[in-house]
Order: structure tokens, then sequence, then C-alpha cells
């Protein structure tokens, strides 16, 4: 029998059982997948709690996996039992030893990037994709403002940020994860409990503000977010691990000098087969020319998925975190 972690309800990290299922056979359109690492991501932590509700429980959590091809139902063409593959976004259920999922997720994954490698950054790699080249395109000269740069997301949007030509500003939460950002391109990492980093912004862009700001903290950031962006910024809101963003009067939009806000998903950007593998294949050869090197720096066995929420809700860890099936 195959395992995966199940929940019967929703709740904090005790929630997450390690139970046995069966894997049937796969549907039309269908893949037989057999995982060897999986990621761990905050949106996991969402439908977990209940915070972003899955359709239906009992339910596998987890939007990222990689591992090998076992068979494919009909229809299924491009991909045969032995393929190394990886995926990322819905449907959930990448807890698991062994899943079925539908092949028009998968993609096929180069020989020099290993299943760790790929489970660590497709979703995580994917949503900077999109946030520095489709909803606010970066180019060489602009001076950006990334939050929780020492994180999964903010490591690579770092490196990749600099290969683009920017100027880095990023937040984070200790001296140690200010010198890893560093490490990974942020040029001004500002430690936003000790400091006043509004100020820090406008300064080191000479009172104007950044053009951009990418906010996935939310509730404790978002507007003190919009003080850093100079008239007809974005801020792109793309997550909320600090809690929900309060309800504000639009008005404070214009106000604060016509700035636009967005909140951006993985899945709206890759719903499209075509855009899902323009945004792979842009990942995979940052990757491989070296712009973008991909730090695995915690494992968990898959089993342990709770002790691993514990530590990703508690900020103990840094760079991207995968389960080993």
């Amino acid at each position: 029998m195959s395992k995966a972690i199940r929940m019967h309800e929703t709740g904090g990290p005790e929630v997450l059982r390690w139970e046995e299922v069966t894997v049937g056979a796969p549907g039309p359109g269908e893949v037989h997948l057999r995982q060897s690492a999986v990621g761990l991501n905050f949106i996991d932590v969402y439908h977990r709690s209940g915070f972003y509700p899955l359709p239906a429980l009992p339910a596998t959590p987890g939007m990222e996996g990689a591992g090998t091809v076992v068979a494919t139902g009909d229809g299924v063409e491009g991909f045969s039992p032995g393929d190394r593959v990886a995926y990322a976004g819905l449907p959930p259920g990448a807890y698991a030893e062994e899943r079925l999922i539908p092949a028009h997720r998968l993609v096929l994954l180069p020989d020099a990037i290993s299943d760790q490698q790929a489970a660590g950054m497709m979703l995580q790699g994917m949503t900077v994709q999109y946030l520095l080249r489709s909803t606010f395109h970066v180019k060489p000269g602009d001076t950006i403002l990334f939050h929780a740069a020492a994180g999964g997301v903010g490591l690579i949007a770092c490196q990749w940020a600099k290969a683009l030509g920017a100027t880095v500003i990023g937040t984070v939460g200790s001296p140690e994860k200010a010198e890893l950002a560093r490490k990974h391109g942020c040029d001004f990492p500002l430690l936003y409990q000790e400091e006043d980093w509004v100020s820090k912004v406008k300064e080191i862009t000479d009172g104007e503000g950044v053009p951009v700001v990418y906010d996935s903290v939310g509730g404790e950031t978002f507007l003190k977010s919009l003080d850093c962006l100079r008239p007809l910024g974005l801020l792109a809101s793309f997550g909320q691990a600090s809690g929900p963003v309060a309800p504000f009067d639009p008005a404070l939009l214009a106000a604060k000098g016509s700035l636009f806000l967005t909140r951006p998903t993985l899945m709206t950007y890759t719903a499209d087969r075509t855009d899902l593998l323009a945004s792979a294949t842009d990942l995979f050869d940052v990757v491989q020319s070296g712009d973008v090197s991909i730090e695995v720096n915690q494992t968990y066995p898959l089993s342990e998925a709770g002790q691993a929420h514990r530590d990703l809700e508690a900020r103990r860890t840094t760079g991207s975190t995968v389960l080993l099936a």
C-alpha cells in the first residue's frame, strides 16, 4: 500500500496524518506518478488551516512535487513510464508517495535538474517568473523591494532580479537572514523588525520610492509597502504570511500617488498549458545557466510534514524545504 498525508479536518499541524491510501489506475488524461520529493509552501498552511478551503475532506494537501511516471491513462501524449517530471499548482494532493495527476499539469525535467531541486523550485520559481517577467517587467536599472527576501521565493527572486540588472532591496527577520539574502543578490537587506524600513527605502532611492513592491507578508506590511512606492507604482500582494490585509478605502491608492494594486496567483498565470511550459522553460534556463541556484536548506521525511509546517510557520526555515517521499 502507498502512504500519504491526509487531513480529516482543518486546524494545526496535528491534523496532518500519515495514512495508507489506495492509488487506482490513471483515468483518461491522467498520469500515475511515483514521487520522490515534495515541495513545502505557505499555501499548504492555508489549506491545512482552512483559510483557503480545500474542495472536500478528507484530503491530501500539497501543490508541488517531482518523481517518475508509472503509467499513463488514455489520451495522454508526451509522457511515458520512466519519465522524470515535476509540477506545481492545482489540483492539490502532493503530500503522497504516489498520486494521480492530470497530464497537462506536468513538465518533463531536464537531466541537469534533480528531483529535490525541482520539488524545491517549481512553485516558488514559477512564482518568481511571473512576478518579475509579467506582473511587473523588471528591467536593468530598476530598484525593487521584495519582502521575505531570505525565504524560498525571496532567495530565487533576489538572484533572478539581480541577473536582470535590478537593484534589490529586501526585508528579512534576522541578521543571519540578512547575510543569506545578501549572498544571493540582495543589495540592501533590511531588518523589518528593527529598522524603519520605509525610511530606508526612501533613503536608498533618494526620496523617490520604488516602482514595485512584492509583498507576500500581508497584514503586517501592506500599508507600509504602499508608502515605499513612487507615484504610479505597483504593489504585488501575492501572499499573507502574517495574516490577511485589512479592508481599506481604494481612495487611499489615489492619495498615495495613483498607485496600482494586484493580487496575482501562479494558478492564473499558468492556467493555459502554453503559459505553463513557457514559465517552466524560463525557470529551467536561469537555473541551468547558473544565474539562479536553488537552495534546499531543509529536508524532512514526508511522514513528518507536521513538523515541517511548525518550522515554516515559526519562520525557522530559509530557502526551499523539501519533503522526501
